[in-house]
């Protein structure tokens, strides 16, 4: 694939069935952010609740089986059955289970990937995203081509993009505008839905020693 502003190898695609709301070239909306797959957290809960299963069914075949119920098991029902609900233990233990029940919601209802940045599509089948570094990398190679410019950092955000420079010749303010021209334009063609907001700052090196 081609990437928009010439750009190669710093795109992450990924294939989508268009849905009815999406015609041929739609945009906006079908060109919201990267959903995360999440398999790190669904791993481990998978896991969790498939150790707490085993255990549980392991011991209820048992009892069923005419075998005595494992002491875990019982010791449970007993602290259950008689710690009263303001009991330190009690609330220690709804308020752990309330935080991890809240983190899943919020990986449920959050997209994540917020280091990909959506990028325009070029075909209705294919969405296309740029890596928050790649883009500054991108910029920080542009800004280094101004003549004047000794050094630059670059900061690729979600919506602004931060460039500080270091300038050893010329006037800043020339320096400053060069920058913001040719800074544009790269990220023009980045290609990004939501083009970055640029931020420049440019000052003289400091005195060494």
């Amino acid at each position: 694939m081609s990437e928009p502003g010439g750009l190669q190898g710093s795109t992450l695609p990924v294939l989508e069935k268009p849905t009815q709301e999406d015609g041929p070239g739609a945009a906006g909306p079908a060109d919201h952010r990267f959903w995360s797959a999440r398999r790190v957290p669904a791993g481990v809960v998978s896991a969790l609740l498939l150790v707490v299963a085993a255990a549980f069914l392991y011991d209820v075949v048992a009892v069923r089986a005419d075998r005595s119920a494992m002491a875990w098991r019982t010791g449970l029902a007993r602290q259950l059955a008689e710690r009263p609900l303001d009991d330190i233990w009690v609330l220690l233990g709804a308020g752990v289970a309330a935080a991890l029940g809240l983190w899943l919601i919020v990986l449920a209802v959050t997209p994540g990937l917020r280091e990909v940045l959506p990028m325009r599509r070029t075909h209705p089948d294919v969405r296309a995203g740029l890596d928050r570094d790649a883009a500054a990398l991108v910029l920080r190679d542009r800004a280094m081509e101004v003549a004047g410019v000794q050094s630059v950092r670059v900061r690729a955000g979600r919506r602004k993009a931060d460039v500080r420079a270091l300038a050893h010749f010329r006037d800043l303010d020339d320096v400053h505008a060069d920058l913001d021209a040719v800074l544009t334009d790269a990220i023009r063609g980045l290609g990004l839905v939501r083009p970055l907001t640029l931020s420049v700052h440019v000052r003289r090196p400091g005195k060494k020693g």
